[in-house]
């Protein structure tokens, strides 16, 4: 199986050896971030720096500011942590190694974003904002995520692109110091702290018959028994009914659904006009169409008939290829997403035998998160692993 590692410029960029050091891993591959979120970094081998502070989401090479003129929202360039064209410098050099490079976006996904334009941000039940999670209803916002799709992912050199959070962004986050862990939250409580309450959101809801006023109430009711602990806030989709009113939950179902499936049918679309033929477009995907998250909630036939294939987290375990296999779509990409970080709960010493059982439930290519974080040992695991595939 094709395998590529995910490596972010800062990686590269200053450090003579990088690329050939991940080059010499195995991997055929690496994906490049080219637009990514806020982040603190370790670089554990380069010769001018040990962490990397990106302080807010970014766009990782110079806009084309023809492209944005006149636009409401446009992509933020990078400070020192990522200056001039740092993705092509860092492309270039990857290249030079002889790895395909392809570019790594991610786009509902910005607290600076959310900041500066709060009314761009899911609002929940309770009237809470979460700036980092722009609300995918929003037209300017769907705009806004369609072009950067469209400018980021074509970079000069790269071969195809991985489109990451192209869908419902929502509470569960690993926002700054984050202290939300207090009341533990099931798939269902989740949901219900992520459905959005912002203007268009509210409309959208009284399209599929409910009022939003009495919905937020709802939502309210439903999670303060929860918030005491007294009900359990798992069961999956079930459980949200169970919590809403299966009504309710499937009329908000409905509206998030078709907002995220016509974002990435029209980013997807973006991306294949602006790229040249043959150039491969994959989401990070989640086979549950209601999970909110950098892996966006996706229906497994649908997504396959719009993208060339998906990413999906198979740390811990591959269960989430299944759905996406079982649609035999012919050339799909099925690429099993598997950490390699020791210290990010990772076990690249066992890549081979979970590659191998993420190739048995139909992944076609492997992901490895993330050579630039991991360490010499880590790295090491990585090369035997992949030379006994």
């Amino acid at each position: 199986m094709k395998a590529s590692a995910f490596v972010y410029p800062w990686d590269v960029n200053g450090d003579p050896a990088a690329a050939r050091l991940i080059a010499g891993t195995g991997v055929e591959q690496v994906t490049l971030a080219a637009a990514y979120h806020s982040t603190r970094a370790l670089t554990p081998r380069h010769p001018r720096h040990r962490v990397v502070t990106a302080e807010y989401a970014a766009a990782l090479y110079p806009p084309d500011a023809a492209r944005w003129e006149g636009r409401e929202f446009r992509p933020y360039e990078a400070g020192d942590w990522a200056p001039g064209d740092a993705w092509g410098e860092a492309a270039a050099a990857l290249a030079d190694a002889g790895v395909e490079v392809h570019t790594w976006v991610v786009l509902a996904h910005s607290s600076r974003l959310g900041a500066e334009h709060p009314h761009t941000s899911v609002v929940n039940a309770y009237g809470d904002r979460y700036p980092w999670a722009p609300c995918i209803a929003q037209p300017a916002t769907r705009a806004y995520l369609t072009a950067l799709a469209a400018e980021a992912a074509t970079r000069d050199g790269a071969r195809g692109t991985e489109l990451e959070s192209l869908g419902w962004y929502g509470l569960a986050h690993l926002h700054a110091h984050d202290k939300t862990g207090g009341v533990a939250l099931g798939d269902a409580g989740q949901y219900l702290m992520s459905l959005c309450f912002c203007p268009h959101c509210r409309a959208g809801y009284g399209g599929q018959g409910l009022d939003p006023d009495e919905l937020a109430a709802a939502v309210r009711a439903a999670l303060e028994p929860v918030w005491r602990g007294t009900v359990p806030s798992d069961g999956g989709w079930a459980g949200v009914g169970k919590l809403l009113g299966e009504a309710s939950a499937e009329a908000t179902r409905v509206w998030r659904d078709e907002r995220a499936r016509t974002l990435q049918e029209e980013a997807v679309a973006a991306v294949r006009t602006a790229a040249p033929d043959g150039f491969q477009v994959l989401l990070h995907a989640d086979p549950v169409s209601y999970h909110c998250g950098a892996n966006a909630g996706v229906d497994p036939a649908h997504i396959l008939s719009v993208a060339d294939g998906v990413v999906v987290p198979c740390t811990g375990g591959a269960g989430l290829l299944s759905p996406f296999a079982e649609q035999g779509r012919a050339g799909a990409v099925l690429a099993a997403n598997l950490t390699v970080v020791s210290g990010m709960g990772g076990s690249p010493h066992t890549l081979a035998d979970d590659a191998a059982r993420a190739r048995d439930l139909g992944a076609t290519q492997l992901r490895l998160y993330h050579a630039g974080l991991a360490s010499d040992g880590d790295l090491e695991a990585v090369r035997a692993g992949l030379a006994a595939r």
